[in-house]
C-alpha cells in the first residue's frame, strides 16, 4: 500500500501537469498544494525542493499540513522521475509497460520530446526560429508513432510526458500569441492538428491526447489562456 503523497504543483507549469496526469491515471489518493511560482513560500526550498521548482512530492511521513512539511517524509523532484515513481507505485495504471522493449520505446519517445520538441517549440514561440524547425521536431515524433493508439500503442509515460506541452502550444497558437509572425499561429495549429496532410498521424494523436480524461481534469484552459496572453503580450513589440 503506497504511503501518503503530497504533490507541490502549479497550474501554469507543464512539468507539474505531467505528474498530475500520472496521479489521475493511477487513481492515486494524494494531496495537492499550489505553489505561486512568482511568490514562492519561504519554506518551500529548504523543506521541500532545494532547486525551488515544481513539481515535487513529499512521500510518506506524518499527516501534517502541506505547508508544514515533515522532515520524516521523503522529498522527490523532477517531473519525469516523479511520473515513473507514480507508475512504479501504482503498476495497475499501466503507465510503465511490463515489456522491456515497450519501456525502451516509451523512454526513447520521451527523449525526443525533451531534446527535440520542447526546444523547438520554445524557439518558435519566442520568434527565434521558423515554423519549419518545429515541423521537423514533430516529424521525428510522428515517425515513432504506431498506426493506431498512443505513442507506443497503449497509453504510457510517453504520452504523459508530451501532453502538457501540446496543450500549451494549442493555447498559444490558437490565440496567435508569441514572437512568430502575426497571424501564423492558427495556420500552424491547423497543420499540426487537422489530421490530414503532412502531419495526419500526429494530428490524430494530438486530438486523442487532449480528449483523455486525465488531461481534461488537470488543465485549466481559461487560467492558462489568461496567463499566456499576459506573458506573450510584448513579444512582437
Amino acid at each position: 500500500m503506497p504511503e501518503r503523497i503530497v504533490l507541490y504543483t502549479a497550474k501554469i507549469c507543464p512539468y507539474a501537469q505531467r505528474v498530475e496526469i500520472a496521479l489521475h491515471e493511477a487513481n492515486a489518493p494524494h494531496i495537492q498544494y499550489q505553489i505561486d511560482l512568482q511568490n514562492k513560500p519561504e519554506w518551500y526550498a529548504p523543506k521541500v525542493n532545494p532547486a525551488s521548482k515544481v513539481p515535487a512530492i513529499a512521500y510518506g511521513g506524518p499527516d501534517v499540513p502541506p505547508d508544514q512539511p515533515s522532515p520524516d517524509s521523503v522529498k522527490l523532484a523532477e517531473s519525469l522521475i516523479l511520473v515513473e515513481f507514480v507508475a512504479d507505485l501504482f503498476p495497475q495504471s499501466g503507465l510503465l509497460p511490463t515489456d522491456p522493449v515497450q519501456r525502451a520505446k516509451a523512454r526513447f519517445f520521451i527523449d525526443g520530446v525533451s531534446t527535440k520538441l520542447v526546444p523547438a517549440w520554445h524557439a518558435y514561440s519566442q520568434g527565434k526560429s521558423p515554423a519549419e524547425d518545429l515541423y521537423k521536431a514533430v516529424e521525428h515524433l510522428q515517425a515513432l508513432l504506431p498506426e493506431q493508439g498512443y505513442a507506443i500503442g497503449q497509453y504510457s509515460i510517453a504520452d504523459v510526458a508530451i501532453t502538457p506541452f501540446l496543450a500549451r502550444a494549442r493555447i498559444t497558437l490558437l490565440n496567435d500569441l508569441g514572437g512568430y509572425p502575426e497571424g501564423e499561429g492558427p495556420q500552424v495549429l491547423e497543420a499540426l492538428t487537422s489530421g490530414s496532410g503532412r502531419f495526419a498521424r500526429f494530428g490524430k494523436y494530438f486530438t486523442d491526447l487532449l480528449a483523455r480524461e486525465s488531461f481534461k481534469a488537470t488543465f485549466d484552459e481559461a487560467y492558462i489562456t489568461e496567463r499566456y496572453k499576459a506573458r506573450f503580450a510584448n513579444l512582437r513589440k
